[in-house]
């Protein structure tokens, strides 16, 4: 199960549990994943600039891999890697327990921001990390014309799992249809050329990523 993320109330349609579930559960902004009494971050990151990316760095023993990395449009290309970037950082706020993780604030925006931090301080909370390898396949784009994009894609987390930081146990579970989520991704590109997440939704056991 994996941990990637999306859009301002951390939400994963049809997935329940929290964050210490043995699938590693991608956050998507549609449902609450932390208490609700959780108080944000304060966030007080620079302007996204292309030209100062933050160097992201996945938790030893985690790895995601995306299908296609590339499609040959430039534009396109630049949300898939924007994207790619910005779920690498939540795996790393995660391992981290950075709920306010300056990474994740240069990829994500607004309300998917809150929705991440109160994602990753889940984790923190149930004292889990990520292990394993989650395939993020089927990764199509559509731009809009007003500078915004349409990113949706399938996960596989039939490899991915959560861990104990404590007793470094990992939650390994047997796969089945749950271990795959379908994902629909809001992305606008800032000022600066970076194409930032506004918003996340998924679909767990969603029949279309069932492959």
């Amino acid at each position: 199960m994996t941990v990637l993320a999306t859009a301002g109330v951390l939400v994963l349609a049809g997935c329940g549990g929290g964050a210490g579930e043995a699938k590693k559960a991608t956050p998507s902004h549609d449902r609450p994943s932390a208490p609700a009494s959780a108080t944000p971050p304060v966030f007080a990151p620079a302007p996204a600039d292309a030209t100062n990316r933050p160097k992201v760095t996945l938790p030893a023993g985690d790895e995601l891999i995306f299908e296609p990395e590339r499609v040959g449009d430039p534009v396109k290309d630049a949300v898939l890697a924007d994207n790619a970037d910005y779920l690498r950082a939540i795996e790393e706020a995660i391992d981290q327990q950075d709920p306010a993780s300056k990474s994740v604030a240069y990829y994500s925006v607004g309300q998917n921001l809150i929705g991440d931090a109160q994602w990753i301080g889940g984790f923190a909370k149930d004292g889990t990390t990520v292990t394993g390898t989650t395939r993020l396949f089927d990764r199509q784009v559509t731009l809009g014309t007003d500078g915004t994009a349409r990113l949706t894609y399938c996960g596989d987390e039939t490899k991915g799992f959560t861990k104990d930081r404590r007793t470094g146990r990992v939650n390994v579970t047997p796969p089945d249809r749950d271990s795959y989520v379908s994902y629909v991704t809001q992305l606008r590109e800032n000022t600066q050329g970076v194409w930032q997440t506004t918003r996340v939704t998924s679909v767990r056991g969603d029949a279309k990523c069932q492959r």
